[in-house]
C-alpha cells in the first residue's frame, strides 16, 4: 500500500486517480478548494480517504497542509501536482489580474507544494513527484499564450528539480497529456474578454472551434491516463516524461522534429560566434 498526496481533486485527473488509488487500496491525502466534492469517496473510504482544504495560490497554506499531511500520516510515497487550469485569450484580451491568477496557480502553486514537500521526501529516504504538465509544455497554440508560458516554465523548474535531488532517491515525472474527456474546457478554462480585431485570426479561429468542439471528438480517456500516471509511479525508474494520447504523441512529434531542423540549419552559425582560437 502507498500513500499519496495530490492536488486539484475535486474534479479531472485529480478525481481519477483519488478513485483509482482508493480502489487498489492505497491511502490518499487528497487537497481541493471545495472538499465537499470528494464526501461520496470520504462515506465510502473513511480513514483511507485523508482530505484537507487546499488553494495552491497560498503558500502559507501549502506549508501547513503538507505538514499537517506528513505528521498524520507519517509517510507519503508520491506527490501529486495535479491543480491547475487553462486561461484563453490572446495575450492582450487577458486582465492583469487573470495572468496573475494563472501564473500563481499552475506555476508557483507547483513549485511551492514541491519545496514544501522535498524536505520529508529527502528525510524519509526518497519518494515520487508526478508533475502534471501537458503536451501545451512543448508545443504552443494561439490564444493560449499565457497558460502555454506556465506549462513551458513548469517544465523547466522540473527538468532542473529532477537533477537537484536524485541523489536523494526522489525521482519526478511531467505529465503530459492532451485532449482529454474532463471538464478542461468547462469548468477548468477561463477566457479573457475578446476583442473584435482578434476575429478574423488564428485566436479568432481557435475561439470559435473552442465553441463547437464535441467532448466525442476528443480522444483521450481520463481513466486510461490516470491507469499510466500510476503505473509510471510505480515503475522502478520514474520516467522524466510521460506523453499520454495520440495527439499529444503527434503535436509534440511534430514540434521537436521541426525545432531539431531549425537548430541543425544553425550549427554553423552557433559555431562560428565562439571566440577566435
Amino acid at each position: 500500500m502507498k500513500t499519496w498526496f495530490i492536488t486539484g481533486t475535486s474534479s479531472g485527473f485529480g478525481r481519477s486517480l483519488t478513485e483509482l488509488l482508493l480502489e487498489r487500496g492505497d491511502r490518499v491525502a487528497a487537497t481541493a478548494r471545495k472538499t465537499n466534492t470528494l464526501d461520496d469517496l470520504k462515506a465510502v473510504y473513511g480513514d483511507q480517504l485523508w482530505v484537507a482544504v487546499l488553494d495552491v495560490t497560498d503558500t502559507q497554506s501549502i506549508r501547513e497542509v503538507v505538514d499537517q499531511a506528513f505528521k498524520e500520516l507519517s509517510h507519503i510515497d508520491v506527490v501529486v501536482n495535479n491543480a491547475g487550469y487553462g486561461l484563453f485569450g490572446a495575450s492582450e484580451e487577458v486582465s492583469d489580474e487573470q495572468i496573475t491568477h494563472q501564473i500563481n496557480t499552475n506555476i508557483i502553486g507547483s513549485i511551492q507544494v514541491t519545496r514544501a514537500t522535498l524536505p520529508y521526501l529527502r528525510a524519509q529516504g526518497g519518494g515520487r513527484i508526478l508533475q502534471l504538465s501537458s503536451m501545451g509544455g512543448q508545443i504552443a497554440f494561439p490564444a493560449l499564450s499565457i497558460y502555454h508560458a506556465t506549462k513551458w516554465a513548469i517544465e523547466g523548474f522540473i527538468e532542473s528539480v529532477v537533477q537537484e535531488v536524485a541523489s536523494f532517491n526522489i525521482q519526478v515525472t511531467l505529465v503530459e497529456p492532451g485532449g482529454a474527456r474532463t471538464n478542461f474546457a468547462g469548468g477548468s478554462m477561463i477566457a479573457g474578454e475578446a476583442m473584435a480585431v482578434y476575429e478574423n485570426t488564428p485566436v479568432g479561429y481557435m475561439r470559435n472551434t473552442m465553441k463547437v468542439i464535441d467532448n466525442e471528438a476528443i480522444k483521450g480517456d481520463p481513466v486510461k491516463m490516470a491507469h499510466a500516471m500510476i503505473a509510471a509511479a510505480d515503475a522502478e525508474k520514474a520516467p522524466l516524461r510521460l506523453t499520454l494520447g495520440s495527439d499529444a504523441y503527434e503535436f509534440v512529434h511534430k514540434s521537436l522534429t521541426s525545432r531539431l531542423a531549425v537548430l541543425e540549419a544553425q550549427k554553423d552559425l552557433a559555431y562560428s560566434t565562439d571566440v577566435d582560437a
